[in-house]
């Protein structure tokens, strides 16, 4: 890996992996850690270009999200793991499961989506129009801001279908004022 993942570890017991959502960082759980770490050896995780984790030199993306994820687990020893995502971190934990089934004990996904059109029309409409106006800049900020939402706009492209060859129990979390369609999380 070209960068070290920045990360924080709390607990003992079973190892559960937090990976927090686009433009966000590991603080993401504070609220969680604290109840986690009574059962769990807690990994709280700054993705690639997210907090105090370096952008480095790979491409910016979902994917290379979940290589980072499989080296990370390589470098800390960790064989199996709980892997929770929230948002992309969900996204990222879904990709990890598709291509490490062995390496997931069990799967929470919120608000995780399958292709960027399971967004809503709203957060899309919102989204649109700033990744048009920061793709022209020459701001190294707003270039940033850019490939954050690209993320969004872009990626995953995971098939329903192979979703039904994981194994391990999978929890899927939507709420009502989410911004994955209701639809889309049910294909899930």
């Amino acid at each position: 890996m070209d960068i070290q993942l920045h990360f924080t570890t709390y607990g003992f017991g079973p190892d559960l992996l937090l990976l927090h959502g686009n433009g966000e960082d590991s603080s993401y759980f504070v609220h969680q850690i604290e109840a986690f770490s009574h059962a769990f050896t807690v990994w709280a995780i700054d993705t690639r270009g997210h907090g105090r984790t370096p952008m480095g030199t790979e491409p910016f993306s979902l994917y290379r999200f979940a290589d980072d994820l499989a080296e990370f687990m390589d470098e800390q020893g960790i064989a199996q793991a709980d892997i929770l995502g929230f948002s992309d971190g969900g996204n990222i934990a879904a990709l990890f499961a598709l291509e490490h089934p062995e390496r997931v004990r069990r799967l929470i996904l919120n608000s995780a989506n399958l292709w960027p059109e399971g967004l809503t029309d709203d957060l899309l409409d919102a989204i649109v129009p700033r990744f048009e106006a920061v793709c022209r800049s020459d701001d190294p900020a707003e270039q940033y801001e850019a490939a954050l939402l690209a993320l969004m706009l872009e990626e995953p492209h995971i098939d329903p279908n192979h979703l039904a060859r994981l194994t391990m129990p999978v929890l899927v979390i939507a709420g009502d004022d989410d911004v994955v369609r209701p639809e889309h999380t049910q294909l899930i």
